[in-house]
């Protein structure tokens, strides 16, 4: 089988194809996250703080050779973490759902009751072990 077979074959398969949409959907996800972290929660969050706004918090660290400052952009780092929580909080509601939504395994039916005969061939058995 020739390598470009073998990657048809394994492209059209379902789970690579979901994969597919999975990240192209989980992308498109994280940019809503980082919207509503950065445009939503963190301002209302800095004003109840003192009037901080997180994405230019950082901590001059001093100049590179061409002049610019260096800095240490911590307000960033902290936005990334409030994305970071919302996704996984989301992610763990959703797989928390679809795992409800799915139907228990059916229980194994009880174990059959033995035929009249086999009972009664037991009893027998049991009183002539009693008499012997």
């Amino acid at each position: 089988m020739s390598i470009a077979s073998e990657f048809k074959e394994f492209a059209m398969k379902g789970n690579v194809v979901d994969l597919a949409v999975g990240v192209i959907i989980g992308a498109a996800f994280g940019k809503i996250v980082s919207s509503l972290v950065g445009d939503v929660i963190m301002p209302p969050l800095g004003e109840i703080i003192g009037g901080v706004n997180f994405s230019d918090m950082a901590a001059h660290l001093g100049k590179d050779p061409s002049g610019k400052d260096v800095l240490l952009k911590y307000g960033a780092f902290l936005q990334a973490i409030f994305d970071f929580l919302i996704i996984a909080f989301v992610l763990f509601m959703a797989i928390k759902g679809i795992n409800r939504l799915k139907k228990p395994p059916p229980a194994a039916p009880p174990p059959a009751a033995p035929a009249r005969s086999e009972v009664l061939l037991e009893e027998i058995r049991d009183l002539l072990a009693k008499r012997g």
